[in-house]
């Protein structure tokens, strides 16, 4: 074998296993939980954290290796937002309808979803056109955008309550220290 043919084959075999861990990879993000539910944060006064986590524990494992890698994608990262989401519960305002909203996406919504599209044969599910046009397949994955969405709402809004903090803490700092013309800068000592 020439120089050559041994560099080519070499070349391919590196393009192999990196491709090979690229798939090994991806698999594992997939199917390993964001973090165990036992290291739940603190969230509002009357959430289920723990119920929440277990909900979304069950919906990781329900779904493991049984959906369209973008479609686990989803799963996984709505799971991720309403983890996130459960420190910043804690300002929410009682009876606020986004605390409930994450708390029964987490044990209803999406749970619910999940299990109503798994019932069905995997042939059925992919290619089984329904009354209005669309396969099982596809209203799934529109009922997760829909979840998705409305977190990411409720992720905004939080933002937006942080952002509006920071504004408000910047205009105190400046009635109290002045504002001097090159920014927030503190007076010169003397």
């Amino acid at each position: 074998m020439t120089t050559l043919g041994i560099v080519l084959a070499v070349v391919v075999a590196l393009g192999v296993l990196a491709v090979l861990g690229a798939v090994i990879g991806l698999i594992y993000l997939i199917n390993v939980p964001v973090g165990p539910s036992r290291r739940l944060p603190k969230a509002a006064a009357g959430l289920d954290v723990p119920a929440i986590g277990r909900a979304l524990d069950g919906a990781m494992q329900m779904t493991s290796g049984r959906l369209p890698t973008d479609i686990q994608l989803k799963v996984t990262e709505i799971r991720r937002q309403i983890i996130e989401l459960l420190p910043r519960t804690t300002t929410f305002p009682l009876g606020s309808e986004d605390l409930y909203v994450i708390e029964r996406t987490a044990t209803d919504y999406l749970p619910s979803t999940l299990q109503a599209y798994l019932t069905l044969p995997d042939a059925y599910a992919t290619t089984q056109t329904l009354q209005d046009g669309r396969t099982p397949l596809q209203l799934l994955r529109e009922q997760l955008q829909l979840l998705d969405d409305r977190l990411d709402e409720i992720t905004q809004a939080v933002h937006e309550q942080d952002s509006d903090r920071l504004v408000a803490n910047g205009r105190f700092l400046e009635e109290r220290f002045g504002r001097p013309s090159d920014g927030l800068a503190l007076p010169p000592k003397e």
